[in-house]
């Protein structure tokens, strides 16, 4: 017992420490235990946090974990480090990141199709607040840049697997609008937007 102990102040020291989230091989490498054992704690500080309502909770990424400040305790924190107005991701740039959340990895091309607006501005713009990120390069003719989400958008929005994104129709592209998608802060508005001529009459339905 005075062993699990131990291990479990050492997995909350560096998970505090870190602020960042923490991969579950780097904590294997660490600690030099196994992936189950480590697992098994970090549910148990979990569990716990959650039953005594601390101030802190832990999150369970994908095949990482990060330890946060409790949402309901957000206001305070930020009187502490207010630097600004608060702010929300515009329309603009919800769709853009939604379109992403569900077809990633998903090219600049593609996403331009789907929306028929150029979308350079609001793609630079999202991955400067690291909410997605390049996830390589597509084999085709110029090698474009996919896209997709990073362990901050899972964090911003509640979630713990892109799994859990709501489901939405195929036959209905308007629900795009309504993901679940819970405000964070306000970026300002994106830089205008130049229209694309025509998209691709092969560019597909947004949601396959």
């Amino acid at each position: 017992m005075e062993a699990r102990n131990e291990l479990e102040c050492w997995i909350e020291a560096m998970l505090f420490a870190s602020g960042e989230p923490v991969a579950l091989d780097s904590l294997v490498k660490a600690l030099e235990i196994s992936p189950e054992e480590i697992t098994q704690v970090v549910q148990g500080l979990k569990e716990r946090y959650d039953r005594e309502h601390r101030g802190m909770q832990i999150l369970a990424l994908e095949k990482s974990f990060q330890m946060t400040t409790r949402p309901e305790y957000y206001p305070q924190v930020q009187k502490l480090f207010r630097s600004g107005q608060k702010i929300t991701l515009s329309e603009t740039q919800l769709e853009t990141l939604a379109i992403i959340a569900y077809k990633q990895p998903v090219t600049k091309q593609e996403i331009e199709d789907i929306r028929g607006v150029r979308s350079d501005a609001v793609v630079n713009r999202l991955v400067e607040y690291n909410l997605i990120t390049e996830k390589g390069r597509r084999k085709s003719p110029g090698r474009p840049v996919l896209f997709g989400t990073t362990d901050e958008f899972l964090r911003n929005f509640g979630y713990s697997t892109l799994k859990e994104l709501p489901h939405l129709d195929p036959a209905n592209a308007e629900e795009m609008e309504q993901i679940h998608l819970q405000e964070i802060a306000q970026f300002g508005e994106p830089e205008p937007e130049t229209p694309v001529k025509k998209p691709r009459p092969d560019a597909g339905d947004p949601f396959p």
